[in-house]
């Protein structure tokens, strides 16, 4: 159950090829693609056409997590690029069933991603259809902030009161010293960015990220 995302967003852009190369053979389960529109989060990252390229070198899946204003009127071009899992904000001002319900057609994952602010009982009408819940343990729009741990009583209600029986992804701070705590909540997929790529020895500290979290992650109630 337990699977390591590096986020790319920490990596060096000008040999994303490499980068990613080089932490699928290190051990990542899948890519972590962040993508900022400049409205929703302060921020601007990658498009369409930079994720084609990443899925052309890619052999591990990519989970795309988009924190723009209309997750749907551009899903179809995330999809397109080479999406595997597509997960947008519950806080976006756009239509969420019809997001769920057009990725579910292109028979893609879907996730949906809720800010360190955002009561968990937004995700409650919709905890039924989702692959993937992503909880943000820093606040999106940039890499290398610290890590919330209040979240944690998020994934605990979503684990333990709710049942969900999907994966719960972490993303925001995510290191050896924090990787423990998030697993002994009920998460199961870990986003890291400067953790690992700003490792001087990526394969053991992927290794060492699974192994804790591996350790910490608890019986999840039937």
């Amino acid at each position: 159950m337990i699977r390591i995302a590096p986020s790319l967003l920490s990596c060096d852009f000008a040999r994303i090829g490499d980068e990613v190369k080089k932490v699928e053979a290190a051990g990542a389960d899948e890519l972590h693609v962040d993508v900022m529109d400049g409205h929703f989060v302060p921020n601007l990252t990658l498009g369409p056409p930079v994720i084609t390229m990443i899925k052309r070198v890619a052999t591990k899946p990519l989970d795309v997590h988009v924190m723009i204003t209309d997750p749907l009127k551009f899903a179809p071009s995330y999809l397109d690029a080479g999406a595997d899992t597509y997960t947008f904000h519950v806080e976006a001002p756009d239509y969420p069933a019809g997001v769920i319900e057009y990725v579910k057609k292109r028979k893609k994952r879907v996730g949906m991603a809720i800010n360190p602010d955002t009561p968990i009982e937004r995700l409650k009408p919709y905890r039924a259809v989702l692959d993937l819940v992503l909880v943000m343990s820093v606040f999106p729009g940039f890499g290398g902030q610290a890590f919330i741990a209040d979240v944690l009583k998020k994934v605990e209600i979503l684990r333990h009161d709710w049942k969900f029986k999907g994966d719960v992804e972490i993303d925001g701070g995510i290191a050896p010293d924090t990787i423990g705590a998030a697993a002994a909540a009920g998460c199961n997929v870990f986003v890291a960015g400067s953790a690992i790529f700003g490792a001087s020895d990526v394969p053991a500290r992927i290794a060492q990220l699974r192994a804790t979290a591996t350790a910490a992650f608890p019986v999840l109630p039937a």
